[in-house]
């Protein structure tokens, strides 16, 4: 079954959690969302820290569209993994999520 890449993007505005009982409340928020994933989720991923970009130019603090974060999932096609990914905490908080196929190379 084909894996799928989740890249989570928060829009430019975006603000951490005011409180730690607001952080408590998004972090369980992903833990429902991940749950109702089951075996589809292979790999929960991991946030991120800041990005740098890295060009032909030189290397920059001006990313377009920083990452938060990632996670691999297993689905039957594309439109299948974007439903998974609809509902993710990202997406219903303003942000959203890019989802990729993972394409395996064949040597």
């Amino acid at each position: 079954m084909p894996k799928f890449l989740f890249i989570y993007h928060a829009e430019p505005d975006f603000t951490p959690p005011a409180s730690e009982a607001e952080g408590h409340a998004e972090m369980a928020a992903w833990g429902v969302w991940m749950e109702s994933i089951g075996p589809a989720m292979i790999d929960a991923g991991e946030p991120v820290g800041k990005s740098r970009k890295v060009a032909a130019s030189g290397v920059s603090d001006a990313v377009d569209n920083p990452s938060f974060g990632w996670s691999i999932v297993e689905a039957v096609d594309m439109d299948a993994a974007c439903a998974m990914a609809a509902s993710n905490p990202m997406v219903t908080g303003g942000g959203h999520v890019e989802v990729a196929e993972i394409m395996p190379l064949e040597m």
